[in-house]
C-alpha cells in the first residue's frame, strides 16, 4: 500500500578486506549486505539447469515488467502454431491506450504491425502494447492471463500467478527469481527463433529510435537479453542471460535500488558464475558453487529480515533520472540447508508436496558479513561486540591503544566516485557522531574503502552505534 511506504536512503554496503586469501589466484573473500527485503537472486547454468547461486530465490516478489517475458512466450507460441503472423495488423482499443508509461502511446483505433507490438513490448517495454497483444492473442487481457498463469504451471513455475499483461501493480501477481529462471530458460529454449527479440540493442519506429530498457546489452560482456523491469512495489528487476566461451548463464536479481546498481550487482554475479564454469573447465573440483560464491561474499548476511526500502516514483524502467552513484553490491544472508541443483524439477518431483524451508542455524552459519571483514580488516562490529561479552577483557586492553587512530569504515566499492559520494553522504546525515574525524577513501586491491579516521575509541563505537540503530552498516577498525 503506498500509503504506508516508507523511503529511507540506505545503501547497500560491500565491507572489503584484503587480508586473507582463500586459495592460490583467487581473490579475497568480500563481505556484502543488504538492507532491502525485496531482493532476490539466482544464477543459472542455461544448458544444465543448475544453480550457481541462490538468495531468496523462492521468496514471493512482484515480477514488474519482466511479466512481458511470458507475454512473448505466448505469442512466440502462437507464431509458431500458426495463429498468428508478424505482419498481423493490430487495432488498439481504448483500455491498451489507456494504460500508464511507459508506453508507445498510439491512440485508440490506431493500428500496428504485431511485430512492431513485439519489439515494442521488447525494447520499449510498452505497457499498452503488451495489452494489444493480449486482447489479439486472447480475446481479453484476463483470458491472456489465464493462459499465462496456466503455462507457467505447465513449465514448472509453481509460484507463479499473473493476472496482468504488462506488470503493472496487482498484488494478486506474483512470482520468484527460481520461476523467472525457469521463464528464461524456457524462451530461449522453446524458441530460438524469436528469443532474439528480448535482446534487440534498439528498435526504430514511427521516426524516433528506441533503446532497450536492458543497459548490459551493450557492454560487450556476452549479454543477449533478456528484461528488466520496476515498480515501487518490486524495485529494479533484471532476467539476464550472457554467453562467454560457449556457456550461457542465466542470472535473476530482483528488487534492485537502482538501474546501476542492479546491473552491477548481475554484472558480478555473472562474472563469478562464468569463473565457477572457467576453473572447472581447467580441471578444478567446484562441486557445489554456492559455496563459491558465498567465500567471494555473496550470499552471507546478518539479518534474514531486513526493513523495506521503497524505490523511488520519479524514476522510470529506464532508470535515466536515478543517479548512477548509488551503484553499490548487494548480498544476503545465510543460505538455506539444502539447496536445489535444478532450476526445472522433474515432474515426480513437483507432484510431491513442497518442501519446508530448512530454519537457518546460526550457531552454523560459517561467517557473517560484519564478522568476516572485521576478521579481515582487524576491526569488530557492532553486532559482534553486543553478542560477545566474553570479549569485553579483550576491548578494555584494546582500550589502551593511542586515542585519534580508531577508524569506523561504512563501505568499500570498485568505484571510487560512489565511495566518495556514499562517505560524504553519511557525513552529512550523521554529522554529529563524525564532527571530529577526518574523512578518506583508501585503496586497497581495487576496493575504494570509505573510512572516517582520526578517532578515539569510544568516539568511534559510539559513531557505529548510532549508525547501527538507523540501519546503516559500519564497522570499527581498531589502530594496526
Amino acid at each position: 500500500m503506498n500509503a504506508v511506504f516508507r523511503r529511507r536512503f540506505l545503501a547497500a554496503l560491500v565491507l572489503g578486506g584484503v587480508v586473507f586469501t582463500p586459495a592460490l589466484g583467487a581473490p579475497p573473500p568480500v563481505a556484502q549486505s543488504s538492507d532491502n527485503s525485496r531482493y532476490a537472486s539466482i544464477v543459472v547454468d542455461a544448458a544444465s539447469g543448475e544453480v550457481l547461486f541462490s538468495r531468496f530465490a523462492d521468496a514471493r516478489r512482484y515480477p514488474a515488467s519482466i511479466t512481458k517475458v511470458m507475454t512473448l512466450y505466448l505469442t512466440f507460441e502462437a507464431l509458431e502454431s500458426g495463429k498468428i503472423k508478424l505482419t498481423d495488423n493490430l487495432t488498439v482499443s481504448p483500455r491498451a491506450a489507456a494504460q500508464p508509461p511507459s508506453k508507445l502511446g498510439l491512440a485508440a483505433g490506431q493500428s500496428i504491425s504485431l511485430e512492431d507490438a513485439m519489439k515494442a513490448t521488447a525494447v520499449r517495454s510498452a505497457n499498452d502494447m503488451a495489452v494489444v497483444l493480449a486482447e489479439h492473442i486472447g480475446g481479453s487481457e484476463a483470458q491472456f492471463t489465464a493462459r499465462m498463469t496456466a503455462k507457467a504451471r505447465e513449465l514448472g513455475m509453481d509460484h507463479t500467478r499473473f493476472t496482468t499483461a504488462n506488470g503493472l501493480p496487482d498484488t494478486r501477481q506474483a512470482t520468484t527469481a527460481r520461476d523467472l529462471s525457469i521463464l528464461s530458460r524456457a524462451v530461449m529454449r522453446d524458441f530460438p527463433q524469436y528469443y532474439r527479440y528480448l535482446g534487440l540493442h534498439d528498435w526504430f519506429y514511427n521516426g524516433r529510435d528506441y533503446r532497450n530498457t536492458n543497459g548490459l546489452l551493450a557492454t560487450g560482456r556476452g549479454y543477449d537479453g533478456i528484461k528488466t523491469g520496476f515498480t515501487n512495489a518490486s524495485g529494479y528487476n533484471l532476467a539476464a542471460s550472457s554467453v562467454r566461451d560457449g556457456k550461457r548463464i542465466i542470472t535473476i536479481v530482483m528488487g534492485g535500488r537502482s538501474t546501476a546498481s542492479r546491473n552491477a550487482h548481475v554484472a558480478e554475479l555473472m562474472d563469478t558464475g562464468f569463473e565457477v564454469q572457467r576453473k572447472r573447465a581447467q580441471g578444478e573440483q567446484i562441486q557445489v558453487a554456492q559455496t563459491y560464491f558465498e567465500q567471494r561474499g555473496f550470499g552471507v548476511s546478518n539479518d534474514p529480515n531486513p526493513p523495506v526500502e521503497y524505490a523511488s516514483a520519479s524514476s522510470d524502467e529506464d532508470g535515466q533520472s536515478m543517479s548512477a552513484t548509488s551503484a553499490v553490491a548487494y548480498v544476503a544472508g545465510p543460505p538455506p540447508a539444502s539447496l536445489p541443483t535444478e532450476v526445472t524439477p522433474p515432474p515426480s518431483a513437483r507432484a510431491a508436496p513442497p518442501r519446508a524451508a530448512a530454519p537457518v542455524q546460526r550457531a552454523e552459519a560459517p561467517r557473517t558479513p560484519e564478522n568476516l571483514t572485521a576478521s579481515l580488516n582487524g576491526g569488530t562490529t557492532m553486532t559482534t561486540r553486543r553478542a560477545a561479552t566474553p570479549t569485553r577483557t579483550a576491548t578494555r586492553e584494546a582500550a589502551s591503544q593511542p586515542s585519534g587512530r580508531w577508524m569506523v569504515q561504512v563501505g568499500a566499492f570498485r568505484d571510487e566516485a560512489v565511495a566518495r559520494t556514499w562517505l560524504n553522504e553519511v557525513s552529512r546525515r550523521f554529522r554529529t557522531q563524525f564532527t571530529q574525524a577526518q574523512r578518506d577513501v583508501q585503496n586497497a586491491d581495487g576496493w575504494y574503502r570509505s573510512r572516517f579516521t582520526g578517532m578515539t575509541q569510544a568516539a568511534a563505537e559510539a559513531a557505529c552505534e548510532t549508525l547501527g540503530e538507523r540501519r546503516v552498516t559500519c564497522m570499527v577498525i581498531r589502530p594496526s
